[in-house]
């Protein structure tokens, strides 16, 4: 019995994965979407939060996830495409995917904005072959109140992440253990 209840959690991992695998290629976007829906994230983020155009302009670089899906039964992941931008301009492309297990339901769509503060943090994060969020470096998700000059804080992280839904700024959201890998487009 027990090999039995392995045998079909073992084909359920198999579809579901398959089944991803497969969403992944059918949504892949082509540079001139992603850099569409970069520029309109980052107008978003720049009417969002007081100080952003300021903060953005300072910045070393930033990397920006127009939508990342999210979703779940159990067994959830997420995935989204976007692009590094460095002194406004479009450098590389990456995805971002994750995957989990345990109790969850439901789907969820957000935006990402990652702002690396430092030029050592963007060149580590550069150099490498796959990035994953927590391991390979700390970010910090900002939280601040509304009205809030984003040019005030002072963050102790290299690189700082702001996740937007359909509603603005979103809290609790956390993309320690997300593979962000760069994709050729």
């Amino acid at each position: 019995m027990k090999r039995n209840m392995q045998s079909v959690w073992a084909i359920l991992m198999i579809a579901i994965l398959s089944s991803i695998g497969m969403a992944r290629v059918a949504v892949a976007a082509s540079a001139g979407e992603i850099d569409t829906k970069v520029n309109g994230t980052l107008g978003a983020f720049k009417d969002t939060v007081p100080g952003g155009a300021e903060f953005l302009a300072d910045a070393k670089g930033a990397l920006v996830f127009p939508t990342i899906t999210k979703g779940g039964l159990i067994i959830g992941g997420e995935f989204g495409e976007g692009a590094l931008r460095i002194g406004g301009d479009t450098v590389d492309y990456y995805n971002i995917a994750s995957a989990s297990f345990g109790l969850q339901i439901g789907a969820q769509q957000y935006s990402i904005v990652m702002v690396f503060l430092t030029d050592e943090a963007l060149q580590k994060f550069r150099d490498s072959k796959g990035w994953e969020a927590g391991v390979d470096g700390s970010v910090a998700v900002a939280e601040w109140g509304a009205g809030d000059d984003i040019n005030t804080k002072k963050f102790k992280d290299p690189i700082v992440a702001f996740v937007f839904g359909n509603k603005g700024l979103m809290a609790g959201i956390s993309i320690e253990g997300s593979k962000i890998t760069k994709i050729e487009k």
